[in-house]
């Protein structure tokens, strides 16, 4: 049996609501991917805890949820060591906020291992944006945003840490898991398919 170059990794961690959030999201991503590119596509999501040594056979991860995120010490030593060694990790705050539970203590635990300035906004020019599908204004807008949902307001950037030159994690406030949860056979009522930044996410973790 042939390896799969991507697989879609949730890392689970103990303080959040990771189980509950974005359930449909990584399917629709999956098969986003498997229609627009050639690489080899694991068909299901894995769950792999953060504590966990297997984060290091993971190429992609995803990290999501609404509530407190306070890594525990085995939590916080494996993502360290798992970006410093060449991992990708998008982190998306469901709240879609600056001021709310997750995105101030998501934000904290960086700080507290990468240091305080090591999360920094992604340039509208960065490769990520170009990864596959272009964007030239950086990263596209949700309907939540628009909705006035969240702090009301529309996220014009993401931040990342680069590791040695290499985005490394990728944080929004956007909330494009609940942007993208929905079956995939719904994109043909979309105008525009709306996942297309996520390719681009897959692709810049697999080949930068």
């Amino acid at each position: 049996m042939s390896r799969a170059d991507f697989v879609f990794t949730r890392l689970q961690y103990e303080s959040g609501d990771w189980n509950i959030v974005d359930l449909r999201m990584p399917s629709n991503l999956l098969d986003s991917l498997v229609a627009y590119t050639t690489l080899a596509i694991a068909p299901q999501e894995v769950s792999v805890p953060l504590a966990s040594r297997e984060i290091m056979d993971a190429g992609f991860c995803y990290l999501s949820g609404h509530k407190l995120v306070q890594f525990t010490d085995r939590e916080r030593q494996n993502f360290e060591a798992y970006v410093r060694r060449g991992g990708f990790v998008f982190v998306d705050d469901c709240n879609h906020d600056i001021d709310g539970l997750f995105a101030k203590s998501f934000e904290a635990q960086m700080a507290a291992i990468f240091g305080a300035d090591a999360l920094k906004k992604i340039p509208d020019d960065h490769p990520l944006y170009r990864a596959f599908f272009v964007f030239d204004h950086g990263p596209p807008t949700t309907s939540f945003e628009l909705n006035g949902w969240g702090d009301d307001l529309v996220h014009d950037y993401l931040k990342g840490i680069e590791i040695n030159g290499r985005l490394a994690v990728v944080y929004s406030n956007k909330d494009y898991g609940c942007e993208w949860d929905y079956d995939f056979r719904n994109k043909r009522f979309l105008a525009e398919d709306n996942t297309k930044f996520g390719v681009n996410l897959a692709v810049y973790a697999m080949t930068a």
